[in-house]
């Protein structure tokens, strides 16, 4: 969540409009699934696999990304990557478990979109009353 939140901070102390802010966080995000979904094999076969060959499988954490996937599926890991998984944790997430790519882009944009608007709207809105006069 902290992540996902500094894009509409800085949209907020940079002075920029709601509606910029909430496209470069949207942007941002984006980046990030794009880059995964379109290189994630590539960088996991050179350098994931290369580098961390002696990784347990069934680890505690691993199975908790299985209950995640299992019980929430695509959409799920998709509306829960912004405020838990963080964008690269989720592409991951959810490539690791076969998704499709081009329903992991709309459905991680989708996300995005929505999340953006929340935050960035609660900082605009409220970031008078809230914030520190350090970061306005």
């Amino acid at each position: 969540m902290l992540k996902f939140i500094f894009g509409p901070l800085a949209g907020y102390t940079a002075n920029l409009t709601l509606a910029t802010t909430i496209l470069a966080t949207v942007a941002g995000m984006m980046t990030v699934v794009f880059a995964f979904a379109f290189f994630g094999e590539f960088l996991r076969t050179r350098i994931v696999d290369k580098f961390f060959a002696k990784r347990k499988r069934f680890s505690d954490r691993n199975r908790k990304f299985v209950g995640i996937w299992k019980k929430y599926g695509l959409p799920g890991v998709a509306a829960l990557t912004p405020v838990f998984l963080t964008p690269i944790g989720g592409t991951l997430l959810a490539l690791s478990f076969g998704a499709p790519r081009n329903k992991l882009i709309l459905y991680m944009f989708i996300s995005a979109a929505v999340w953006s608007v929340i935050f960035s709207s609660a900082i605009y809105f409220f970031g008078n009353e809230v914030l520190p006069d350090a970061i306005k």
